[in-house]
């Protein structure tokens, strides 16, 4: 029996998924570059920076925060940029790895906040510029569910600077060591993708498809329209999307900044400690691969209630078992909705804005920012006042809990009043 040669619509079909997914894993890698390196390796590095006497724990905590403030400024930025996107994801990649291997040549405080800063504001322009250009051709390819995938990128970058340190410290190796190795990796992330960010616009296949071309409202590159809502009611959604994902920033940035640190001295003779950042990271992953199963269909506001629950749930693990139970449980139930909850933010963005929400998901990007700013402070306070880690993961539940008590009232004011 011979094959039928695939016809033209399956060749069509079949290229456009292929370059659908290596948009989504471009942007894997770019936000793996930018946010696992660029921002989160400094968390594993933390107990390392301790150690070798390059900071203290209040320092520490301000080049936390001056990362988180670099972030929020860089979001800020973007909602100002006009231009290519793919110019701006190259750029912050560029920065992010000049900066990384800058932490590892210096050990003056205000050098390292202020390479810690800027590292922020890569960290903002490759994150919101890569949603946009991800989400925008992806819809075009027809893949739009691809979207979540994505955001597995910054749970992967964790993983990746995880794994290592452990054997950095085995090797008893020093953090401006372990800084110039995630620069190396950086580097080679960087150079994998940097061909798939141009300026040159999608093209669908190599022979144009009749069908898509007399109908070109049938078209897979249709733009994505936004819901058809009354300008009180958008801007009302709008406004309580913007408070709740701010409360988020702040509800898991002391678990994801001082859990190393939480563990070492909570399990100080364990092999322990050294395995739950990268268990965090797999669990970003994971959840954020499981968010392309999600259809379309469900409301986002309903899936950011589920996932503020489950991380709040993770806040409060270490306080209930501070031992490995604890620990193990707290970097999961902290990972699993951690880039969901970006996803299904980003997504509610683009459903109340259409192709327009740019702005709209770099100011979510910067009040998330602040929430972020707030956490460190906060936690190196407390631990101070307090002598341990509990008052501010109890702040930072709450915030949790807020937020989801938020969302659950949209989607109970959504079935009331269906569009």
């Amino acid at each position: 029996m011979v094959d039928k040669p695939a016809t033209h619509q399956q060749q069509h079909s079949t290229y456009n998924r292929g370059q659908a997914w290596k948009v989504a894993l471009s942007g894997v890698v770019a936000l793996g570059v930018a946010l696992g390196i660029g921002r989160f390796a400094f968390s594993p590095l933390l107990p390392m920076m301790l150690h070798d006497k390059v900071v203290t724990l209040t320092e520490g905590g301000w080049l936390a925060t001056a990362n988180y403030v670099g972030y929020f400024l860089g979001a800020l930025l973007c909602m100002t940029l006009r231009g290519n996107a793919a110019n701006y994801i190259r750029t912050g990649l560029a920065l992010t790895v000049l900066l990384t291997a800058g932490m590892g040549f210096s050990s003056n405080l205000w050098l390292l906040i202020f390479f810690r800063t800027m590292a922020g504001i890569a960290s903002a322009l490759v994150f919101v510029f890569t949603s946009g250009w991800c989400m925008q051709r992806l819809n075009q390819l027809g893949s739009p569910t691809l979207g979540g995938m994505i955001y597995t990128g910054p749970g992967l970058g964790i993983l990746v600077t995880g794994i290592p340190v452990s054997f950095m410290v085995i090797a008893n190796w020093s953090a401006h060591s372990g800084w110039l190795v995630f620069t190396a990796m950086g580097l080679i992330g960087s150079a994998l993708i940097w061909s798939t960010f141009t300026n040159k616009p999608i093209r669908f296949d190599n022979i144009e498809s009749v069908d898509q071309a007399n109908n070109p409202s049938h078209s897979i590159a249709a733009p994505l329209v936004a819901a058809q809502l009354p300008a009180k009611e958008q801007a009302h959604q709008t406004r309580w999307l913007i408070i709740g994902y701010g409360l988020a920033g702040l509800g898991y940035i002391i678990t994801a900044t001082f859990l190393p640190v939480m563990a070492r001295v909570t399990l100080p003779n364990s092999i322990w400690p050294a395995l739950f950042w990268p268990i965090l990271g797999l669990s970003i992953a994971i959840g954020s691969a499981l968010t392309v199963r999600v259809p379309m269909h469900i409301d986002n506001r309903l899936m950011l209630l589920l996932c503020y629950i489950v991380q709040a749930a993770g806040v409060i693990g270490v306080i209930i078992l501070p031992n490995v139970a604890g620990f193990l449980l707290s970097s999961i139930l902290v990972g699993l909705p951690f880039s969901a909850i970006v996803f299904f933010a980003m997504r509610d963005a683009r459903r109340l804005r259409g192709e327009s929400a740019s702005r709209l998901m770099g100011l979510l990007t910067a009040i998330y920012g602040i929430g972020q700013i707030s956490g460190p402070p906060i936690a190196t306070y407390l631990v101070v006042l307090t002598g341990s880690f509990n008052a501010s993961l109890w702040v930072a539940a709450g915030a949790l809990a807020i937020g989801a008590l938020l969302f659950a009232t949209l989607v109970r004011q959504s079935k009331r009043n269906p569009k």
